[in-house]
C-alpha cells in the first residue's frame, strides 16, 4: 500500500535521513522527526511534499505529545513506525564513564523509543494494521569493552521488540528489530567521540563498513514483505566483521596464594 504513512525518528542525518529518502523514492509518505528542524527542512527541499518535517526530541515526552498532536490532516494515521533515534556516548570503561552520558543514552535509546512506541501503538491496534521497525545494534548481543550502557540499551531494544510481538499476538501488526554492526558514513562515532573526527575516521579505515543506504534498503525490504510475513530480527554486518575467541587474561592469578 503506497498510501502508507511512515514515521521515522532521528531523521536529520545518517540512517534516518537515508531511510526517509529511500521510502519517499518508493512512493511512501514519510514523517521525518528529529531535534534539528533546519536539517529536516533541507531534506524536505530535496524530497518534496511526500516528506513532512517534524521537530521532536524523543527523549522529552512532552515534546513527543506536542509534536504528534500537531500533525495535519492527512498525516495523522501512522502505519509504520521506524524507531531510529539513538546514540552512543563515550567508550570508557564503566568505572570511568560519565554518568550523565549514561543517562542521555538511556533517555534516548530506551525511554524515547518506548514512549514513541506507546503513543503510536494504540492506533495501530485499533485499525489492526501496522509495523514497528526498531533499529537496534549488534552491541545488544555481543558485549565489548566500553560498550557498557550503550550495549545494554540495545539489548533492551531487542527484548522489547520480542515482547511487543508477544503482546501483539492475534493482531496483524508486525515488529522488526534491525541490528547493524560496524557502519560508516554517519555521525554515530563523531557523536560518540564528542567531535574527535580523526578517532572516528580511524574506526572505519580499511573495514569496508556497511553504509546507511544498506540499512535503509533493509528497512524497505522488511516493510515490503507480504502482510503475512514478519521479519523478527536481522543482524547486518560488513564481511570484515565476524566472531573471535573470548579473551582470557592469564596474568591475574600468577600468584597461587590468590586462588
Amino acid at each position: 500500500m503506497m498510501s502508507q504513512i511512515i514515521l521515522v525518528t532521528g531523521a536529520s542525518a545518517g540512517f534516518g535521513q537515508n531511510i526517509c529518502q529511500t521510502l519517499v523514492e518508493k512512493g511512501y509518505k514519510v514523517i521525518g522527526a528529529a531535534r534539528r528542524y533546519e536539517k529536516l527542512q533541507r531534506i524536505q527541499e530535496e524530497l518534496g511534499e511526500q516528506f513532512y518535517p517534524l521537530q521532536m526530541d524523543v527523549s522529552q515526552p512532552e515534546q513527543v505529545d506536542k509534536a504528534l498532536a500537531s500533525l495535519p490532516v492527512g498525516w495523522q494515521e501512522i502505519d509504520v513506525l521506524v524507531n531510529n533515534a539513538g546514540l552512543a556516548l563515550g567508550l570508557d570503561p564503566a568505572f570511568e564513564a560519565s554518568f550523565e552520558d549514561w543517562q542521555t543514552m538511556i533517555n534516548t535509546n530506551i525511554i524515547g523509543l518506548t514512549y514513541v512506541t506507546r503513543k503510536i501503538l494504540p492506533t495501530m491496534v485499533s485499525r489492526n494494521q501496522g509495523h514497528v521497525i526498531n533499529i537496534g545494534s549488534t552491541a545488544g548481543t555481543v558485549p565489548y569493552p566500553g560498550g557498557n550502557v550503550y550495549g545494554a540499551t540495545k539489548a533492551y531494544v531487542k527484548q522489547f521488540s520480542q515482547n511487543l510481538r508477544a503482546d501483539l499476538a492475534g493482531t496483524r501488526i508486525r515488529v522488526t528489530n534491525i541490528e547493524p554492526g560496524l557502519c560508516g558514513g554517519t555521525e554515530f562515532s563523531n557523536v560518540r567521540f564528542k567531535g574527535d573526527d580523526d578517532r572516528a575516521t580511524k574506526l572505519y579505515d580499511g573495514a569496508g563498513s556497511i553504509q546507511p543506504e544498506d540499512i535503509a534498503n533493509t528497512v524497505l525490504w522488511a516493510l515490503e514483505q507480504p502482510a503475512h510475513v514478519n521479519i523478527s530480527r536481522i543482524e547486518i554486518v560488513p564481511v570484515s566483521q565476524t566472531f573471535g575467541p573470548q579473551p582470557i587474561d592469564r596474568t591475574l592469578w600468577n600468584d597461587d596464594s590468590l586462588l
